[in-house]
């Protein structure tokens, strides 16, 4: 009979865990790159939708925006003779070029680590070091030094507290974009938590392109490198001489 009874209650219970998902809107889903591009902001809004009354306890929100992943090699500097050299290297297998997570909250506080290591929610857990501890005997030590340096730089941003929550429904954040982006797809992924357990998720893709000459640009560097390396060292021989005629001009006069 007991147990009769607890079925039923997870019967009942299970639905009502269910009927929570996620309507997710950008104020943008394509960032394009120009010249004069500066940054952006992007406003990441939705809502709630259920199917039952609200229940307890309530919800927390977290945001992440993920930009494309790639290797990277760190060096440590060491003094040797009086000159600095590398002294230890380690190559992490991928870490996202631009990485920001807003939360309602303190992630702390409000996030469990396991749910954390399995959805790679938080900046440290969003950079794949596997196979650096063969490499060194601190890989942590690497993975902050990355994390320091590129929040000096706005690519990594720990937004906490900047999510708003209205009626348990409706909730938005804001996350700047900087002006040196990576091109590329980037992941935005919205998550509902209770009690740091993570209810419902919900991902889409944001398009950073570059467009006009900058596109050409990039594309010419990448198809044909002879090209625009001989073009590049055109410009650089006109933009000399100009300069020096100039110079002539002015003494001149």
């Amino acid at each position: 009979m007991r147990r009769l009874l607890a079925l039923l209650l997870c019967l009942v219970a299970a639905p009502l865990a269910a009927q929570e998902d996620i309507v997710l809107g950008l104020s943008q889903d394509r960032v394009r790159i120009t010249t004069n591009f500066d940054g952006s902001d992007l406003l990441i809004f939705g809502a709630v939708k259920r199917e039952s009354p609200i229940i307890d306890p309530p919800l927390d929100v977290i945001v992440t925006v993920a930009g494309p992943s790639t290797p990277v090699t760190l060096h440590q500097k060491d003094r040797r003779l009086g000159i600095w050299v590398n002294a230890e290297t380690v190559r992490l297998p991928a870490a996202p070029s631009f990485y920001a997570v807003a939360s309602t909250g303190e992630l702390e506080t409000m996030l469990r680590q396991t749910e954390d290591l399995r959805h790679s929610i938080t900046i440290p857990r969003a950079i794949r070091s596997v196979g650096a501890a063969s490499m060194t005997e601190h890989p942590e030590g690497y993975v902050e030094a990355l994390i320091r340096i590129r929040s000096e730089k706005g690519h990594y941003q720990t937004l906490e507290n900047t999510v708003r929550l209205d009626q348990q429904t409706l909730f938005r954040t804001r996350i700047t974009l900087p002006s040196d982006l990576t091109e590329g797809s980037y992941d935005a992924r919205v998550f509902l938590l209770r009690e740091g357990h993570v209810v419902s998720r919900f991902d889409t893709a944001l398009e950073v392109r570059k467009v006009g000459l900058e596109r050409w640009l990039y594309t010419l560097s990448r198809q044909q490198p002879l090209i625009y390396g001989l073009m590049s060292l055109a410009i650089a021989i006109f933009a000399g001489w100009l300069a020096s005629a100039a110079f002539r001009a002015i003494r001149s006069g």
